[in-house]
């Protein structure tokens, strides 16, 4: 079983996505890294953007397949072509309403046009798929005929593609079986009704071997199917190996940040909280047996378990918490922390690392040395190119760092990064706006996650002043990782 990754052509297609070359370059590295066997770099036919793009990527010589969507016209074949793709992914009308009314065309001559197109991507040299497109709204003695044509003029391999997210899995294993009578069959299934996996699941029953995925189920309207999702049913439930499965979380990462579309907390596999714990019940069962309230061990997919502070926090969690950070609290100092966390979040209030080891300071009557202040944020936009500049003070010494991006925020953050360089591997992990007011007084609550070696800390701050909220949360969750860490000597800029 393997996979056809369309995340940098299909996946683009989400509202609101839009990809740099080099951004697609690292994406398709980290699929090819991972071991996908087949990467959709785009359609060649958009413009001279699009082609440049995909020779980028074909340039990288991947270990995968690298194909480029094709409509059925000879010139999207001779853009592929220039573009030094392995294949092209010919994509023809299908159903009634995809051959008479989009298109305008009739059944028989889109049979005649697909058999023509493939006998001439062969010639060329291409590995070729024929997508019946809305195959799943399509009559199926064409569909049947549709591949009969397709095989006979040498295509490789055909697919189902439920375009429009329509069918259900009795559908899906229907045409999907009779297709794979003719030879090779892949399955293009999009999340319209929650039934991208099962479909794809469905239709491996029914003969098909290679699935369309994109990373995180990115896509039009609801979405392809979850390339890691299929990954990890394939392997838990039918021990069937597809993928590297350890590389799941860094491709879902680099493509979270490459889209700007990060997963729903709760989503399967890539999702904040998939491994996150936080009910008492659950976390102290967790703690005795790691496989007590999870079906697979977060390591499988490259990822670590969490312990979540909230008002359901037990004993159990909060010192697990407070362990990971090399705190330890007596069981009478326990109970107080405990109690002084689920009253924080009864309040509405999310509590963070640094909220825990507030607490934990106050009930403890600890005083810590902060090793890092900070002492002063500037940030310029305009008709200028946007900057900012910060003073720190780490363990007594001024450190002085600027940065230039998009706008004030990410100058800001572009200048607390240079000015953390110098210590170890810290950097910012995670970064959103949590919550802002209403009014033009708006308050914003600005969440960061900043990592360091094997630790990581959460912090949120809140101010009138969304970089300001920006830049005090970094430096705090710096300051964490510092105190927390062997000590490091910071080298200020001239």
């Amino acid at each position: 079983m393997r996979f056809l990754d369309t995340t940098l052509r299909d996946g683009e297609q989400a509202p609101g996505v839009s990809m740099t070359p080099d951004e697609k370059v690292e994406v398709a590295r980290a699929l090819d890294s991972a071991g996908v066997s087949f990467i959709e770099a785009g359609s060649a036919c958009t413009g001279e953007g699009e082609r440049e793009t995909i020779s980028e990527v074909t340039a990288q010589k991947l270990d995968a397949t690298v194909t480029s969507f094709a409509r059925g016209i000879q010139r999207d074949i001779d853009h592929a072509l220039d573009c030094g793709v392995d294949g092209v992914n010919l994509v023809v009308p299908a159903s009634d309403r995809h051959v008479e009314t989009k298109v305008g065309s009739s059944h028989e001559e889109v049979l005649d046009r697909t058999a023509d197109l493939v006998a001439y991507a062969k010639d060329h040299g291409l590995w070729v798929e024929v997508i019946g497109e809305d195959g799943s709204r399509a009559d199926l003695d064409y569909l049947d005929r549709l591949a009969a044509a397709s095989f006979d003029a040498g295509a490789d391999r055909v697919c189902y593609a439920d375009t429009v997210g329509h069918a259900g899995p009795e559908r899906t294993a229907e045409v999907v079986g009779v297709l794979a009578e003719h030879g090779p069959t892949s399955a293009h299934t999009h999340d319209d009704l929650g039934l991208g996996v099962t479909n794809a699941l469905a239709a491996i029953n029914a003969g098909a071997d290679l699935v369309h995925a994109t990373v995180n189920g990115i896509g039009e309207r609801a979405g392809n199917v979850a390339l890691e999702e299929v990954a990890m049913a394939l392997k838990h439930v039918y021990d069937v190996d597809t993928v590297d499965t350890t590389q799941l979380y860094r491709l879902g990462e680099v493509v979270a940040r490459t889209t700007g579309m990060r997963p729903a907390p709760n989503k399967a596999v890539t999702g904040e909280n998939a491994f996150a714990h936080e009910s008492g019940i659950h976390t102290d069962g967790t703690l005795k047996d790691d496989r007590m309230y999870e079906p697979y061990p977060p390591e499988q997919v490259g990822r670590e378990r969490r312990i979540v502070l909230g008002k359901h926090t037990g004993r159990a969690g909060a010192r697990a918490a407070l362990s990971e950070h090399d705190v330890e609290v007596t069981d009478e100092e326990l109970g107080r922390v405990v109690e002084r966390v689920k009253e924080m979040a009864g309040r509405g209030k999310r509590v963070t690392d640094a909220d825990l080891l507030a607490v934990a300071e106050d009930v403890t009557d600890h005083e810590r040395d902060r090793r890092v202040e900070l002492l002063e944020v500037t940030a310029t936009s305009g008709s200028s190119v946007p900057s900012a500049a910060i003073r720190l003070d780490v363990d007594g010494e001024e450190v002085v760092a600027s940065g230039t991006g998009s706008g004030p925020v990410d100058s800001a953050v572009s200048a607390v990064k240079s000015a953390v360089k110098d210590f170890g591997d810290a950097h910012l992990k995670s970064y959103h706006v949590d919550a802002v007011t209403g009014g033009t007084d708006a308050v914003v609550t600005v969440e960061v996650t900043m990592a360091r070696e094997d630790r990581e800390v959460t912090v949120a701050h809140s101010d009138a002043d969304i970089t300001r909220a920006s830049v005090t949360a970094m430096v705090d969750a710096l300051d964490r990782l510092l105190t927390e860490s062997p000590r490091a000597t910071p080298t200020a800029d001239d």
